[in-house]
C-alpha cells in the first residue's frame, strides 16, 4: 500500500519540468521579469535591476531560478549577462499547459453550465 501511495506523488520527467517552470513563475517578481523579457526580446541584467528596483544580487538569484527552470537563457557580454526567453522552454510550457488537464474546461462541453460545487 505504501508504494501505491508514493506513486501518486512521483512525476515523470516532463511533469517535473512543468512543475519546476510553474514554481519559478509562481513568484510575482519572476512572473513580471518574464513579461519584461517577452516584451523586449532581450535584456542586460542591469536593465532588470532598474525594472525591478531590487538589489543586483536579488535580481541575479531570480534570473538563476528562471534559467534553471528552462524559461530563459543568458549570454555573457563583457561584465554583464544578456538574457532572453528560451524559445524551446516556452514552447514546452505552452504545449504542456494545453495538454495538462484535457478533460477539464472544454468550451464545447455541456458541463460549462453546471457548477461543480
Amino acid at each position: 500500500m505504501k508504494a501505491e501511495k508514493n506513486a501518486v506523488y512521483e512525476l515523470n520527467r516532463d511533469e517535473a519540468r512543468l512543475a519546476a517552470m510553474l514554481k519559478a513563475l509562481g513568484n510575482p517578481v519572476r512572473f513580471r521579469m518574464m513579461k519584461y523579457l517577452a516584451e523586449r526580446q532581450v535584456c542586460i541584467t542591469g536593465d532588470m535591476v532598474v525594472f525591478t528596483a531590487l538589489a543586483q544580487s536579488t535580481v541575479s538569484q531570480h534570473l538563476k531560478v528562471l534559467r534553471e527552470a528552462g524559461l530563459i537563457e543568458g549570454e555573457i557580454e563583457g561584465p554583464a549577462t544578456c538574457y532572453c526567453i528560451h524559445a524551446e522552454g516556452l514552447r514546452f510550457l505552452k504545449e504542456r499547459i494545453q495538454q495538462w488537464l484535457p478533460e477539464c474546461c472544454q468550451s464545447e462541453s455541456p458541463s460549462d453550465e453546471t457548477n461543480c460545487c
